[in-house]
């Protein structure tokens, strides 16, 4: 194994929007009497999911598939007002992102959000040029923690999924990079590190990660 393609989830990985996820869950939630959702809950069933697994599950009882279609729409409507002035990636990813680049480390998105939803952040920010490969929930047809989104990202870049790392927040995503064979670099915007497991590294930022550090990941 060797170090040849970095793979990042976007919600709570390139950014740190979950607080605004979260909120806009919740008056969804409470408009329509659902369960309280609280932190504990939106942090193990809803971060990571695909929005329209959610409404399933949650609201699938009593609502046609049209009718949770657009009480999601509006749902992410209502979170890009809430999250678009506060746009901003978690500190020292440009830099990882500028450095993999300049080592010829293959890079990509794999993210549960839609393509719509993955541009809304990425078009704000300076580096969505860095990213090789971006792939949305809709690609795929079974969500995290089925590793068919990382597999599918790593044979977007050509690369063998075991000279992958992962960058995950959500404990859906820590399995499914995992299952996918890949190395995981938990990052803490979620769970605390105690819960990301089992990860090759957890960190709080990208302040101090660098290729090197990453590269040695495949060398234990």
């Amino acid at each position: 194994m060797s170090f040849k393609a970095a793979i990042f989830d976007m919600d709570g990985t390139i950014v740190d929007n979950d607080q605004y996820h979260f909120k806009t869950w919740k008056e969804l939630f409470e408009r329509y009497g659902r369960v309280e959702l609280t932190t504990e809950l939106y942090n193990d069933k809803l971060s990571g999911v695909p929005g329209m697994v959610i409404m399933r599950e949650f609201f699938g009882d009593d609502h046609t598939e049209e009718q949770m279609r657009e009480m999601f729409d509006e749902k992410t409507q209502n979170y890009r007002i809430l999250y678009e002035p506060y746009i901003t990636a978690i500190n020292g990813l440009e830099r990882l992102l500028t450095e993999l680049k300049d080592s010829g480390i293959k890079t990509a998105v794999a993210s549960s959000a839609t393509l719509s939803n993955i541009n809304f952040i990425l078009d704000k920010l300076p580096f969505k040029e860095l990213f090789d490969v971006i792939i949305d929930g809709p690609r795929v047809s079974r969500a995290k923690p089925d590793p068919q989104i990382f597999l599918k990202a790593a044979a977007d870049l050509g690369v063998d999924p075991h000279d992958c790392v992962v960058f995950e927040d959500s404990l859906s995503g820590v399995k499914a990079g995992n299952a996918a064979g890949m190395k995981v670099v938990g990052i803490t915007t979620t769970h605390p590190p105690e819960r990301l497991r089992p990860t090759s590294l957890t960190i709080s930022d990208y302040t101090s990660l660098t290729e090197r550090r990453l590269a040695a990941l495949f060398e234990e």
